[in-house]
């Protein structure tokens, strides 16, 4: 039996969230009804919490946070098969509108009229149920946790980072932060062919975590004369989001190398100008990601990513507060996860 409601976790105003009791929402026909059993907490999740906005997007009203969530499919819109009911699946948490040049040219992740999870005004996932199109409830093998299948949503940003970057086999790369995404950055960039994969951060557990698995090296950038600082990379990718990282990555680029940004940090960065021209480095940014959650059920159903390694804490849905400010209260803190 699915209930009329339901308890979620409600931004109401910047550093305040409640638990609230609202209807459960009615998958529409294309749609299917997901019981949450599991929802990663990003640093967006943390950005809206804190400062009400990220960039122009701005929380103007009550909003349910949390977009990397899994769980099992209990209900389904007219036009889906009904023998879908049962599945556990991975939400791609996002709805494009299909029409518009982005979505026309296979670039959904830009469509200009998306609906995606915990974006004012939409609706994410720290709740007891969600609904999403069909086409985006992927299903997810026995073998992979309902845990990491919330987690193909961070991993996926990071497949999407490594194919922006055009990592390829032979590719050395350099990679800021050793959050969940610069891990998951590093290990995909290994996955595709990098031979040589170093990892800044400077905590010092990060660090050991790192070569763990996920990178060949890590560095500590404030050592004099960092690896970090001596050009020999064909690819940086920032997941840190800190000015002095992404200057730092910048002039460790060979010519015509490639500079991914990811992190989230301040609105404007100054940049080493003259270095990207005089090297004729590319520039650019990434904006969530387009089909690649096949790419990560895989890569987690053959234990190539063992992504259940970076969680570290899990709340209740009464916790999200504490989950939210998890990550910089608790210096050991890597991936928190709500189950609702």
């Amino acid at each position: 039996m699915i209930p009329e409601n339901m308890s979620a976790s409600i931004l109401i105003a910047p550093k305040r969230v409640q638990v609230q009791t609202v209807p459960v929402p009615i998958p529409e026909s294309d749609q299917v009804l997901v019981r949450i059993e599991a929802v990663g907490v990003c640093g967006s999740d943390t950005h809206f919490y804190l400062d009400g906005h990220i960039g122009d997007m701005v929380v103007t009203e009550p909003l349910i946070l949390g977009h990397e969530a899994a769980g099992t499919i209990v209900a389904v819109g007219s036009d889906v098969d009904s023998a879908r009911i049962g599945q556990r699946v991975s939400i791609e948490p996002q709805k494009p509108c299909t029409t518009c040049e982005y979505c026309l040219s296979g670039r959904y992740n830009l469509c200009v009229c998306m609906e995606f999870y915990a974006a004012p005004p939409v609706n994410g996932a720290f709740a007891e149920y969600a609904v999403i199109q069909a086409k985006f409830a992927y299903e997810v093998p026995d073998s992979v946790s309902i845990e990491a299948a919330a987690l193909l949503e961070p991993l996926s940003v990071a497949i999407a980072a490594c194919r922006s970057a055009r990592v390829t086999p032979g590719s050395r790369v350099l990679v800021a932060g050793a959050g969940p995404i610069g891990l998951l950055v590093a290990r995909v960039s290994v996955l595709m062919g990098a031979s040589e994969v170093k990892i800044s951060d400077p905590v010092q557990h990060r660090r050991d975590m790192a070569v763990q698995g996920w990178a060949t090296e890590a560095i500590d950038p404030r050592t004099p004369k960092s690896a970090s600082e001596i050009p020999w990379a064909d690819v940086f990718i920032d997941a840190s989001g800190a000015a002095p990282a992404i200057q730092a990555g910048i002039r460790s680029l060979k010519p015509r190398g490639r500079t991914v940004l990811v992190g989230m940090g301040a609105d404007d960065v100054l940049l080493p100008v003259s270095v990207i021209q005089n090297r004729e480095i590319e520039l650019t940014g990434i904006f969530r990601y387009v089909d690649t959650w096949p790419a990560a059920i895989e890569m987690v159903a053959t234990d190539a990513v063992d992504i259940d390694a970076l969680i570290t804490n899990r709340f209740g849905l009464h916790r999200v507060e504490e989950a939210l400010l998890c990550g910089s209260e608790d210096p050991f803190a890597i991936k928190s996860v709500i189950i609702p």
